[in-house]
């Protein structure tokens, strides 16, 4: 069929055209905006799952409904060696600019502004990665705000103090509008700890006063267990969603709805097909459609189309999805996972890795520290570890038979 006329689109973070099985949590998220709205006490967000299960999507639909209710948005993507003073301070201002318009005071916007300006610039007190490591002049960073920097107020460079300060300035404005403000964070799991319990505790701080500023987190499995690392009470700080694959209907949903669009049907036979291959992923669904689609000659799409094509997409993923993973990890990161896959699809215990490679499991701490680090794997619970992609044991299994 017509290559043109596609509708399916994988890619990292890209909106699929049929956001099927999101359903509860972009309705959640409007009882969440609305009970805020009306000065109700609600919690901060996070979103938890696997690689390729659309979390990035579902966070930035979430951020559309914020925007459509006029709320001040801002997002930013953590990075283990960076601090996220300057990302949140670029995230903010952008949410206060949505807002300024409609404010009839620009000088008290203004005054929050001088204090966005004053937290941005405050140098930290620990700073991370290469932060820490420079020592080279340069021309200081700007946060492009035009108006002066206040004094005394989210500029102490202790980053809790400051983060608190910033957020409850930032969330008054927003209390004017009788709107609110939403801070995305996607793969929160990679801020650095200093700054998950100085972000733990602003968010504390507006839950107790009833500041409308909710941070909306995104990121692997283990993040629920980061932020209880960093704050005890952060499980009950946070309302926390896991992210799945995709039910039988939900998948059928996201193939057979784009499709309808175009004119074009499946057989039930393509669809068990296309559900066995990509195992209800919201990527692999999305992939294997994309694929089917090109290799079909005429609607419906059969069977037999998904078998024609379901190679290609299995080579496109090995060397993008699978692939571009698997190269940046180091040789012994390497035999590492293939233990694990070795193992089985499930979190392993991390001595039968230790068996499996015939080394003691001490000696293997540095490969599984690193690949944790790299984001190859998490840590389901004390002594099990797994991958974070999902049918990555399978593609490494593939790889040496």
């Amino acid at each position: 069929m017509d290559p043109v006329r596609n509708p399916y689109a994988p890619g990292a973070g890209q909106r699929p055209p049929e956001l099927a099985g999101r359903d509860r949590e972009l309705a959640q998220f409007e009882v969440v905006l609305e009970r805020i709205a009306r000065g109700r006490p609600e919690r901060s967000l996070v979103l938890t799952g696997l690689r390729g299960v659309g979390k990035t999507v579902l966070l930035n639909a979430l951020r559309s409904q914020a925007i459509t209710r006029l709320w001040g948005t801002g997002k930013i993507e953590a990075r283990p060696d960076q601090s996220i003073r300057r990302p949140v301070s670029a995230a903010l201002h952008m949410a206060l600019r949505e807002l300024a318009g409609r404010h009839r005071d620009p000088d008290r916007v203004d005054s929050v502004l001088g204090v966005l300006k004053a937290f941005a610039l405050r140098e930290p007190e620990n700073p991370v990665g290469p932060a820490r490591r420079s020592t080279k002049p340069g021309p200081r960073w700007q946060p492009g705000i035009d108006v002066p920097a206040a004094l005394g107020r989210a500029d102490t460079g202790d980053l809790e103090i400051d983060l608190v300060e910033l957020f409850v300035d930032a969330a008054s404005v927003a209390t004017d509008l009788n709107v609110g403000i939403a801070l995305f964070i996607d793969e929160m799991q990679d801020v650095p700890p200093a700054d998950v319990s100085a972000l733990c505790a602003a968010c504390h701080e507006l839950s107790q006063t009833g500041a409308p500023l909710i941070v909306v987190g995104a990121g692997l499995p283990h993040l629920p267990s980061v932020l209880s690392a960093s704050k005890s009470y952060s499980e009950r700080l946070f309302h926390y969603l896991r992210i799945d694959r995709l039910d039988r209907a939900a998948a059928d949903r996201a193939l057979i709805a784009p499709a309808d669009r175009e004119d074009v049907d499946f057989t039930a036979e393509a669809l068990d097909a296309l559900y066995a291959v990509s195992g209800g992923y919201p990527y692999f669904v999305q992939a294997y459609g994309k694929v089917t689609w090109d290799a079909a000659p005429t609607s419906p799409i059969t069977k037999e189309d998904v078998t024609v094509a379901a190679p290609a997409a299995d080579a496109e993923l090995a060397v993008g999805f699978f692939g571009s993973r698997y190269e940046r990890a180091t040789p012994a990161e390497r035999d590492y996972m293939r233990a694990m896959a070795g193992l089985g699809d499930g979190p392993v215990p991390t001595a039968e890795v230790a068996d499996a490679l015939g080394r003691k499991p001490s000696s293997l701490s540095p490969a599984r520290d690193s690949l944790l680090k790299k984001g190859l794997v998490y840590s389901a619970e004390r002594g099990l570890v797994a991958f974070t992609v999902p049918h990555f044991g399978q593609f490494l299994r593939a790889q040496h038979t």
